[in-house]
């Protein structure tokens, strides 16, 4: 698979919402040892704990569009919109990925993390 197809199979995994949601498929293209970058959580290593969140996301998601993906060699970037149930509202993100081997090895996540951090434990705030 291309690393473009790996990162759409990435999205098919989880943008239908939680009934739909595949976590075999995802735990089958992403790397065991995933470097993950996020707003909140930081810098992150493993699949596991990153397909938890990819989990909540799919559970409080209504609605998923794509406003453009761009890729080189083993490199794709992909800027979407989501309409969300917790925290209520519509969300933009991008997404930074590196795909080696038909698995996704690195993932940077960038976006407003402002209502996301409304949730957090009051020990996690901040």
């Amino acid at each position: 698979m291309t690393a473009s197809e790996v990162v759409n199979a990435y999205y098919e995994s989880w943008k239908h919402g939680p009934a739909a949601f595949d976590e075999e498929r995802l735990r089958q293209i992403l790397a065991p040892d995933l470097q993950f970058h996020g707003s909140i959580a930081g810098h992150r290593v493993g699949a596991e704990p990153f397909i938890k969140g990819v989990a909540d996301i799919a559970g409080a998601l209504k609605s998923f569009r794509m406003v453009q993906m761009l890729h080189e060699d083993d490199q794709v970037a992909a800027i979407y919109e989501c309409d969300l149930t917790r925290p209520e509202g519509t969300f933009r993100f991008a997404e930074f990925f590196r795909v080696a081997d038909g698995k996704i090895r690195t993932l940077n996540l960038s976006y407003d993390g402002t209502e996301f951090r409304k949730l957090a434990p009051a020990s996690q705030a901040g």
